[in-house]
C-alpha cells in the first residue's frame, strides 16, 4: 500500500470517529439553564478523552472551546414487569464556549 492511500484511510478513520466521540445533545432544564452561562452539555462515548471530545465540537459546529468538563452517570438500577435489570453508564461531557460563540441546539424544533 501506498503512504497516500495508508493517509487517506487514517483521515477516514479521524472523520468517523468525530461523529462517533459525541453521540446527542443533552436537552434538560439543568443542562438548558447552562447555555445562560455559554455551557452546552453532549452524551458522549465512554472512551472518548476531553481532548477528543474539544476537537470534535470544533471540528463538526465550527466553534471554539474554552474547557470540557466530563462525568459519568452510572446506571439506575429498575424494574420492569418484576424483573430487575440495570441501565448503562452515560457519559456526559458539558462544553464551555469562549466569549462571543454560539452553540443553539433547538433550532431545528
Amino acid at each position: 500500500m501506498k503512504k497516500k492511500e495508508k493517509t487517506a484511510k487514517v483521515q477516514e478513520k479521524k472523520q468517523v470517529g468525530l461523529l462517533d466521540v459525541i453521540k446527542y445533545p443533552i436537552v434538560t432544564e439543568k443542562s438548558t439553564n447552562l447555555s445562560a452561562h455559554n455551557q452546552v452539555v453532549f452524551a458522549v462515548c465512554k472512551t472518548a478523552t476531553k481532548p477528543e471530545i474539544k476537537s470534535a465540537i470544533e471540528q463538526i459546529f465550527g466553534v471554539s472551546v474554552k474547557a470540557v468538563n466530563t462525568l459519568v452517570r452510572k446506571g439506575k438500577e429498575k424494574r420492569f414487569k418484576g424483573r430487575a435489570g440495570i441501565q448503562e453508564d452515560v457519559k456526559r461531557a458539558i462544553i464551555t464556549l469562549n466569549d462571543g460563540q454560539q452553540l443553539d441546539l433547538g433550532s431545528g424544533i
